[in-house]
């Protein structure tokens, strides 16, 4: 329902004068303080801007081992739901039914795993510990690249890899507290890398 225009003239010459009302009032040491006021605006503007002051370490260490949780916890549901669970059931074997629709699936979730991993193996060196812990599993990592291409080729090892690989990032994880919990990403989270 449409305002008519005298009320909206009304309610902004009222705010008007509320809003004058409220600055004219003070006390006397208003003209003071003003002055002051423009005294450290004034200086203020003749300083340079101010850094902002960096996190602490633990801060960083914090915060690294959240995100390392957060996609390394990804990268495991990612590859047990549509790598591992298949792989157990017997789908990437030939002629088993709706095999090209999982290998698909396995080589998208694949892609989506080692893209995780790396980002948490990044978020990993922010933290000494965690740092320590995965250094050993960096090659195993870098390896699960081309294993999507090995599980369209019928290379049902490869998921054993990828498994063997996810829990030696989760048992890294856990012995530098950080324990990883799987968590299943949408499709949204497939499509565009977990980023």
């Amino acid at each position: 329902m449409p305002v008519p225009i005298r009320r909206l003239c009304v309610a902004l010459t009222l705010c008007c004068a509320l809003v004058a009302g409220a600055t004219a009032c003070g006390n006397s040491n208003a003209g003071s303080r003003t002055s002051t006021k423009a005294t450290v605006t004034a200086a203020a503007l003749d300083q340079p801007a101010a850094e902002p002051s960096p996190t602490t370490s633990a801060e960083k260490q914090k915060f690294a081992k959240t995100r390392f949780v957060a996609n390394a916890g990804l990268a495991a549901g990612a590859t047990y739901q549509w790598i591992v669970k298949p792989w157990k059931a017997g789908k990437f074997k030939k002629g088993a039914d709706g095999r090209r629709m999982t290998l698909v699936k396995a080589g998208v979730a694949g892609l989506f795993a080692y893209n995780r991993l790396k980002a948490a193996e990044r978020n990993a060196k922010g933290d000494p510990l965690l740092s320590k812990a995965l250094a050993p599993l960096s090659k195993g990592i870098e390896n699960l690249k081309n294993l999507p291409a090995k599980l369209r080729h019928g290379d049902t090892g490869a998921a054993s890899d990828f498994n063997d690989v996810i829990n030696n990032v989760k048992d890294a994880g856990k012995g530098a507290g950080a324990p990883v919990q799987n968590k299943v990403p949408t499709a949204g989270q497939l499509r565009s890398g977990g980023q």
